[in-house]
């Protein structure tokens, strides 16, 4: 029989053993809360698509790619493409006979019945046009400056040039058409030389090339310094930024190329602002509230933009978040289980119900009183479920739902201001050229590249938006550079001025 003394014993160890346990099992518990905490964020991120995040399409799953298609099927979703069901189509229109160069009159000789001789006129033919261009061989003109001596001192004098032209081996036009190629058509310098040599029998070379570049970047540069200056004043903006690159060669203190620090100093961002009849564009090494303040300086109108945090120097109620923006972040949050589902869902509902309201506005089908009356239950219910969600249990949803409730003033400007979208896609479409410019450039490959890239984004961008014929405005530019005198503003009411005038 055991003593007392060996039972106590025993007792010791079995409650050894228990705390031992109680430790490994909290030990495995706290291991296994980690993990299912890491297997729900890579869960998450597994979903992040286009759908539900900032993330471009293109790097979408495919996965991603079959279910909008699956929508397509069941009559959901986007719209297949080329012409819809019901399309009416467009045909090419005759130009008038005073831009026709040449007129050519066929007649049949005989009758296609009898073969009898046949005579007189059709005061209706059929007609058809058929544009061509002629084969393109550049005008070349040689200045010849003549030396000559005075008979009375013996001081020898070189005649000038002629007003506007300048030792340029390139005229005004073809500098034009030379930056265009990289600038409007996003040409690799390479195949704009290729280009000019086949298309204009112009041979050229890569420096050439880009000594156009550097002469129209200087030509435009004051327009579009003035036209950044007008949009910082402008009483609405839209506003958004994507990443760019500059390379930059750094050196060590030894006076050696630094690889590592020239790879982080080529990190940059090209940024825009979009008025109705402006788009400027501005490619800082930076992301934060410094380029955005450079961008946009005091600006005292309504801003349009995402939630970066870049933009939070605007005061929040003159501003409006993007609403496509916040439907992925319905989408995302509406990714998770249980009540972060639910809310998402239903902010999701809600949304698509604005969207609804808001084209039918667009469409003239609603008045804005109208519509307004009907935001009002929205805009409350929206607000109620963002503040549900805030308080969730749900970590990353509660915390997406504060951060949007910080800016719950930039969540309805739309609804009171006439003139404002709920969306930022004005910037974004402002950028979308850029975005492709930049995949087949890689970016710039100096601080002078930079500075053509936003003046030419920016005069292009503008002189569509204004209905002006980008290369005129570019020759005309150029012109005026050569000539010492300023160049064509950008501004809106110059632009209208102008045209005035001309049809005067």
């Amino acid at each position: 029989m055991q003593t007392y003394e060996q039972l106590l014993e025993e007792n010791r160890e079995l409650r050894a053993q228990l705390a031992e346990r109680d430790a490994r099992i909290a030990e495995l518990e706290a291991l296994l809360a980690g993990a299912l905490s890491r297997i729900s964020a890579l869960e998450a991120q597994l979903k992040t698509n286009s759908r539900n995040s900032s993330k471009p399409p293109s790097s979408d799953p495919p996965n991603v790619a079959a279910h909008e298609k699956q929508k397509r099927k069941k009559g959901g979703g986007k719209r297949s493409r080329g012409g819809q069901r019901g399309h009416r189509g467009t045909t090419r229109s005759l130009l008038p006979p005073e831009k026709v160069k040449h007129f050519v009159e066929l007649k049949p000789e005989v009758c296609e019945k009898c073969a009898a001789a046949l005579t007189g006129e059709d005061p209706h033919p059929i007609r058809s046009q058929q544009t061509e261009i002629p084969p393109i061989e550049p005008e070349v003109t040689e200045y010849r400056r003549h030396t000559l001596t005075c008979c009375a001192c013996g001081a020898k004098t070189t005649a000038g040039l002629p007003e506007g032209v300048t030792n340029s081996a390139f005229g005004s036009r073809l500098t034009s058409i030379t930056a265009a190629c990289s600038g409007m058509f996003r040409m690799s310098r390479r195949m704009a030389e290729c280009f000019l040599d086949i298309i204009f029998n112009v041979d050229m070379s890569l420096g050439s090339v880009s000594a156009c570049e550097n002469t129209l970047s200087e030509s435009v540069e004051a327009p579009v310094d003035e036209a950044r200056e007008h949009v910082k004043n402008a009483p609405d903006v839209n506003a958004d930024e994507t990443g760019y690159r500059q390379a930059v060669q750094l050196e060590d203190e030894d006076g050696r190329a630094d690889a590592k620090a020239s790879k982080q100093a080529s990190k940059a961002w090209l940024w825009t602002a979009v008025t109705p009849l402006l788009t400027v564009f501005l490619i800082h090494a930076k992301r934060g509230r410094d380029a955005a303040v450079e961008l946009l300086g005091g600006f005292r109108g309504i801003l349009t933009s995402d939630r970066w945090n870049a933009y939070n120097f605007v005061d929040t109620a003159r501003r409006q978040l993007c609403w496509a923006h916040l439907l992925r972040d319905f989408e995302w949050i509406a990714e998770f289980g249980a009540e972060s589902a639910r809310i998402g869902k239903d902010l999701l509902s809600e949304t698509k119900r604005m969207f609804t309201w808001w084209h039918e506005l667009k469409a003239g089908g609603l008045s804005r009183s109208g519509f307004q009356e009907r935001m009002g239950p929205v805009m409350t219910r929206v607000e109620e479920l963002l503040a549900e969600g805030a308080a969730g249990s749900h970590k990353k949803s509660a915390g997406k739902c504060r951060e949007i409730r910080k800016l719950r003033a930039a969540l309805w400007t739309f609804v009171t201001h006439e003139n404002i979208e709920p969306t930022n896609n004005a910037a974004e479409r402002a950028l979308r050229p850029a975005v492709i410019w930049r995949r087949l450039s890689f970016g710039s490959a100096s601080d002078r590249g930079s500075r053509f890239v936003e003046r030419m984004l920016t005069v292009t961008a503008t002189c569509r938006q204004q209905g002006r014929n980008v290369l005129e405005y570019l020759v005309a530019a150029c012109e005026a550079h050569a000539r010492g005198e300023p160049a064509p503003s950008l501004l809106p009411q110059a632009a209208e001025v102008r045209l005035v005038k001309r049809g005067g």
